[in-house]
């Protein structure tokens, strides 16, 4: 294993405090845990706490800031957040107008996030939540029932976060959120793996020439195995089977992500875009808005995923709202 760490097990520690030395303008750490907040938390309007297991950077942290999250929980390596890790950041960005949890469905994080939010409730903090299924994929993986959340989450963060922002009420922010959950796709593959540092050997192989179709980010297994094609087919396979679970027509509006998952060269990425922009446009599909580069990684996997997300007048108008984060590259 090569990597550029100490101690394997310090790992998320010292990348949290590496991530506060850097932004200190955006975000603060809870004392002792494992919680990055807004810097100038809490603030009075309804508040966003995302997160899971590390290893998805810049996911969750990474986006922690003004129109987006305003807390995010960083479990180990690929390992839901605990309870009480949850907790005290619910507690940190209550400013008095609720909170809301975005879950990716892993059954690890909604347990964990859900006993969290019963905990805050106790305590009288308005708590409700979502969870993201944009996976086409698969229906069942090794840690889901059901579809996984991956990449999509991120509109999640920008739209609900937007929302949250101009001072909608906690029922407000929930059913933007909803209507992204309910109109963003997701697909992905992984041409190598990635290697979890308390683990010290990769978490899967494959063939030289081999690719993994619909792969999740923790590495679970996707549709099938095959040999690696070219970046024109492999945006095919992926875009028909996200389109074939989406309600899309001519003249709809679209926002894409093409997500890295830490491996892929940008270069790869914007070739990959390329396809995708033509064949939407063959489809005249218009697309308002495209984000290329690492948003949810695993780790130093070689990949990459595509997100589309189905628009109309209020989602844009929120996924074009202003937003400033410690991540934003292209938001």
């Amino acid at each position: 294993m090569k990597k550029i760490i100490n101690n394997p097990v310090n790992v998320v520690d010292e990348m949290l405090k590496g991530v506060v030395a850097a932004h200190p303008q955006y975000v603060r750490r809870l004392e002792g845990l494992n919680v990055i907040v807004r810097a100038a938390s809490p603030t009075k309007k309804v508040a966003l706490v995302s997160g899971g297991g590390s290893g998805h950077e810049p996911s969750h942290g990474g986006f922690v800031g003004k129109g987006m999250l305003d807390g995010a929980v960083a479990g180990a390596v690929f390992t839901s957040p605990t309870p009480d890790q949850v907790y005290e950041a619910i507690k940190a960005v209550d400013g008095g107008e609720g909170v809301l949890l975005v879950i990716k469905n892993y059954t690890g994080d909604i347990m964990n996030f859900e006993m969290a939010a019963e905990m805050a409730e106790a305590e009288g903090i308005k708590v409700d939540k979502v969870v993201v299924d944009d996976d086409v994929a698969v229906e069942n993986s090794t840690w889901t029932t059901g579809r996984r959340g991956i990449a999509g989450t991120v509109f999640i963060h920008k739209i609900a976060g937007a929302k949250a922002e101009e001072g909608g009420e906690l029922s407000e922010v929930k059913r933007v959120a909803e209507k992204v959950v309910a109109n963003v796709r997701s697909m992905g593959m992984a041409l190598a793996p990635c290697t979890v540092p308390e683990v010290g050997k990769p978490s899967f192989t494959l063939e030289e020439n081999e690719a993994e179709i619909g792969m999740g980010i923790h590495g679970e297994p996707g549709t099938h195995r095959e040999a690696l094609r070219t970046a024109d087919e492999i945006v095919d396979h992926l875009l028909d089977k996200i389109l074939a679970d989406m309600d899309l027509t001519a003249s709809d509006e679209v926002a894409v992500l093409v997500n890295g998952l830490g491996g892929t060269p940008m270069m790869e990425l914007y070739v990959a875009n390329r396809r995708l922009a033509e064949v939407l446009g063959a489809k005249d599909v218009k697309v308002i808005k495209t984000f290329v580069g690492n948003y949810m990684t695993s780790i130093e996997m070689a990949g990459f995923s595509i997100s589309v997300i189905k628009l109309d007048e209020e989602l844009k108008e929120l996924l074009l709202a202003p937003a400033d984060t410690p991540a934003l590259v292209q938001f």
